[in-house]
């Protein structure tokens, strides 16, 4: 039972005591005064008649005439006249109608008939004397009336005490429902602190401790996620201009070619500052540094916010533009150029051309090492011409026709349409010694008409140029909610940026989860940290999703490190590292160096790390030393259609 009801019982009890208590001390007091008024009552009315009768005594008529008036004008039990020999002269015997109080109250009461008699004097002798006995039933109605509201009075007081005290303690022991509050959301991985404390000093001191407790641990947590974020910065950032460096490139170019998910397609360009070498001699280190500065700072605003940029070495920056068409990517170097232009006029650089640029497309399947050498025979081309100072180059790989774009228009739009992606599940693994199944990652295949199914890889990019990626997230929302009607098993589903990004596709997504709200153990969205919302339209997306009883994990977690530090509050599923960040960590020390501190900042609020793209058995053995909570990868499962999975 509750502490709260607890004390409303309590006081309940204590006002029943109390004013039964007072009513049986009043009930005593009052039965004592009416058995005093019923032998006040017996007397006065015995001298009356004794008074009455004395010049009658004789006339036994005018007797009985006198005593049957006095007994029919009140409440007697009887009246005798006795003559002096005991000689019964008048009688009369009986008693009122029956009252308004019940007999087993009147049993309760236990109040006595009481008498008194008078002498009826013949001159200055005796002649007779009158007895007179007072019948209790008008005191025990007044009794009765006043027991009714002794009982109307207490019903009332108890009533308005028990609301005053329930509101009462309601308002005082909300500090602690607050700290049930604390508890559970720090269970959820946030942490929240009571503003306002309690007046009442025990209270007091508890929410004070309480969040004391609260801020420690979010202190904790801060500087475990500075510490990752610091150390991530100087393993995948470049120190002069803050882009990122050679080794972040590689990793992020690697994982768009190979990945299941992020695979895609668009241009790559490549900046090479001219003569760098002889800058420095000519200008200096600094000046030489702050140009490289103002070149970062160029690529910043002409490119877009999802675009990847990074120093590779030297005077040479990149820049992966994911989904950029060939007229695009053209106009981007365009303005990359002008921009260059602009350095010499301002007086960042001593000469023109201050930069060259080479692009090349790229497309899932793609060797890095093929992409560079196009990079670099479309630099060499630059130049050497002596018109614009970019060139575009092609990788190994044949590009794809022109013509191809409509038989992907029409061959992806017939199956969202017709709901021909057929689903299939990679297992997600427990880094403990059972080795169980976490839960199953889903992932789109797409038949061709040929009897293959192709990857995500090959047609996610193309949903994304023609705007149908949310069309793809409802579709398999649709399937996987089918899927877990009838079958067992957790399954994770990752929803795209544009899904995130738009209200309707968010509230479309709301109506399917509240219509299947009892799968909500079963089924995890997922998120790609790439395309997370603002932190405030974040924050409200998990809310909502834990108000329908789903969770949200974030996948391909690592690029963006300085995300850690508002995660303590959102009360997320798990994060599931970057493969990119797992692939060779076992050979490779900084790698390890860094996930250590991702995991203790994660760890200090009980948020589960999943590695991704585990391929080989040094990695998995790695990621379970660690202390991860799991891991997907071909090492551990290869994605399959769901009788492989039973």
């Amino acid at each position: 039972m509750s502490l709260f009801k607890q004390l409303l019982i309590a006081i309940c009890l204590f006002l029943l005591v109390a004013f039964a208590g007072s009513f049986v001390v009043s009930l005593e007091t009052s039965r004592g005064q009416y058995a005093n008024q019923l032998r006040a009552h017996a007397q006065d009315a015995a001298t009356a008649l004794g008074l009455s009768l004395a010049p009658h005594i004789d006339d036994p008529a005018m007797a009985e005439l006198m005593v049957s008036s006095i007994f029919d004008s009140g409440y007697y039990s009887s009246i005798r006249v006795v003559g002096l020999d005991d000689r019964l002269i008048v009688e009369r015997q009986g008693g009122p109608d029956g009252g308004n109080a019940p007999d087993w109250f009147a049993r309760l009461v236990g109040l006595r008939a009481e008498g008194a008699d008078a002498i009826v004097s013949r001159g200055w002798q005796q002649a007779a004397r009158v007895e007179v006995i007072s019948h209790p039933l008008f005191a025990i109605d007044r009794l009765w009336q006043s027991a009714l509201g002794w009982l109307g009075w207490l019903l009332l007081c108890g009533s308005v005490s028990a609301v005053l005290g329930a509101l009462l303690l309601r308002r005082q022991l909300r500090p602690l429902d607050y700290l049930v509050e604390q508890s559970r959301a720090i269970a959820r991985r946030e942490f929240l602190s009571l503003p306002e404390l309690p007046r009442t000093p025990e209270l007091r001191r508890v929410v004070e401790a309480m969040n004391q407790m609260v801020e420690k641990l979010k202190a904790l947590f801060r500087e475990e996620a500075l510490r990752s974020e610091r150390l991530h910065a100087e393993a995948y950032r470049d120190s002069l201009t803050g882009l990122g460096n050679r080794r972040h490139f590689d990793l992020q170019l690697q994982s768009r070619l190979t990945g299941e998910e992020r695979a895609s397609s668009g241009f790559m360009l490549l900046l090479r500052i001219d003569d760098l070498v002889g800058l420095n001699q000519r200008l200096g280190g600094q000046r030489a540094d702050r140009l490289l500065v103002a070149v970062a700072e160029q690529l910043r605003l002409a490119c877009a916010e999802h675009d990847l940029l990074a120093r590779t070495r030297g005077g040479e920056f990149a820049i992966l533009a994911a989904g950029l068409e060939r007229d695009a990517a053209e106009r981007l170097a365009e303005r990359l150029d002008q921009a260059m232009s602009s350095l010499y006029h301002t007086g960042a650089c001593d000469r023109l051309p201050v930069a060259h640029i080479g692009l090349t497309p790229f497309s899932a399947g793609e060797v890095p090492g093929d992409l560079y050498r196009a990079l670099d025979e479309a630099l060499a081309q630059a130049s050497s011409q002596s018109g614009p100072r970019w060139a575009c180059g092609e990788p190994g790989t044949v590009a794809p026709p022109a013509d191809e774009r409509d038989g992907w228009y029409r061959r992806l739009d017939h199956a969202l349409r017709e709901g021909l992606f057929q689903l299939h599940f990679q297992p997600v693994v427990g880094a403990g010694e059972s080795g169980r199944v976490l839960h199953y990652k889903v992932l789109a295949r797409l038949p061709d008409g040929q009897d293959r199914l192709l990857p995500a890889g090959q047609f996610l990019p193309w949903l994304e140029r023609f705007g149908w990626s949310t069309r793809l997230d409802l579709t398999m929302l649709e399937q996987v909610l089918r899927h877990l009607e009838e079958h067992d098993g957790q399954l994770a589903l990752s929803l795209t940026g544009a899904t995130l990004r738009d209200p309707l596709a968010l509230e479309r997504l709301a109506e399917l989860l509240q219509h299947h709200s009892r799968l909500g153990e079963r089924l995890i969205l997922e998120a790609d940290e790439e395309q997370l919302p603002e932190p405030g339209a974040l924050e409200a997306l998990v809310r909502r999703l834990h108000e329908l009883g789903f969770a949200l994990g974030v996948q391909h977690f690592g690029g963006r490190f300085s995300l850690i530090g508002n995660l303590a509050r959102l009360g997320l599923a798990y994060l599931k590292v970057d493969g990119s960040y797992i692939r060779d960590i076992d050979r490779e020390e900084d790698k390890r160096l860094f996930i250590e501190a991702m995991y203790r900042a994660t760890h200090s609020i009980d948020l589960p790390l999943i590695a991704e793209r585990v391929e080989s058995d040094g990695e998995w053995q790695v990621v379970q030393a660690m202390g991860f909570a799991g891991g997907q990868g071909r090492r551990l499962g290869e994605p399959a259609p769901w009788a492989w999975g039973l």
